[in-house]
């Protein structure tokens, strides 16, 4: 059975330093770190997905946390077909953009030439060596939105991201549901096998073009779970944050569902790592607890063969 590791997709998000879930000694962005390392073995980092960090930050993310401990990284908004704020870049980025660039409030990769958002992509490659080089870089997430179907091209991009950031280990999310339709389903599925990719099992709220269903399956030696929550109300539409976006808490019976799935990731999978993605308050930790709960409960509860 592979290792499972459950966590959350975030350790500085303010709503959960607002729900008084840190000790009253975690004042620092530091401290915080130190914490939330000695009570999960992995966390996700989001922020690298809205500003690519300095080589120093990440060394230092890497320095605070535990031997053993994992990291995963989303990719930058702009290395998946989502807009950024240009000013959020790298000065060095920045002083070769055009100033119709600089000034624009919604930078897209289509504004971009090839050579430009072929630095931003050596960049954010470089910025996560230190992760890498000390054994904690888990999986790179390459999270694309519900403009990017199923098609051709599409799947040329998902070989060419491997290809470009190897040898990092690459989990891909779909948020549109053509992926995983009829019969696209296997192709998709072989393709992330043959690339050695991994797919990312989602729990979202279902009914809209941008849901992919709750399919458990490992596609390469690390399995990914997503849990974003089910808040149907809020799924798409725009929020101040992305805590208001995945404001809910999962109950007992509903984690419980996904322990026979976890179970089954382990079993083909070398690690599975759970992430929960519910980042309002201290939603995803306590969640992220009671989901360890109950996948210790099942295993002691299984028959002892040498018994």
């Amino acid at each position: 059975m592979g290792v499972v590791k459950i966590g959350a997709t975030a350790w500085a998000e303010r709503s959960l330093i607002a729900s008084g879930w840190y000790p009253p000694h975690a004042k620092t962005a530091e401290a915080r770190l130190r914490y939330y390392g000695s009570q999960f073995p992995i966390v996700e980092n989001d922020s690298a997905y809205w500003a690519i960090p300095d080589r120093d930050v990440v060394s230092r993310w890497a320095e605070r946390t535990p031997r053993d401990f994992t990291m995963n990284v989303k990719a930058h908004a702009l290395l998946t077909g989502h807009y950024t704020d240009p000013r959020r870049l790298p000065k060095a980025l920045r002083v070769g953009f055009p100033p119709s660039l600089r000034d624009k409030r919604h930078l897209y990769p289509r504004d971009l030439p090839p050579a430009m958002l072929g630095e931003v992509a050596w960049t954010f490659r470089d910025a996560l060596r230190p992760l890498y080089d000390s054994g904690k870089l888990g999986l790179v997430l390459f999270q694309f939105p519900v403009w990017f179907p199923i098609s051709a091209a599409n799947q040329r991009e998902l070989v060419r991201i491997k290809n470009f950031f190897s040898p990092y280990s690459i989990a891909i999310e779909f948020r549109n549901s053509t992926w995983l339709t009829g019969d696209n389903r296997d192709e998709t599925l072989g393709l992330l096998r043959e690339q050695g990719l991994t797919y990312t099992c989602v729990d979202e709220p279902q009914g809209f073009v941008s849901s992919v269903p709750p399919v458990a399956v490992a596609t390469a030696e690390l399995a990914l779970v997503r849990l974003h929550g089910r808040n149907l109300a809020r799924w798409q539409r725009a929020t101040d944050s992305a805590a208001e976006r995945f404001e809910y808490s999962y109950s007992v019976g509903e984690l419980r569902q996904w322990v026979p799935k976890i179970q089954s990731l382990a079993s083909a999978a070398r690690e599975v790592h759970v992430l929960f993605n519910n980042c309002h308050a201290d939603y995803a930790v306590r969640n992220a607890r009671e989901l360890t709960t109950l996948l210790e409960e099942s295993l002691r509860a299984q028959p002892n063969p040498s018994a």
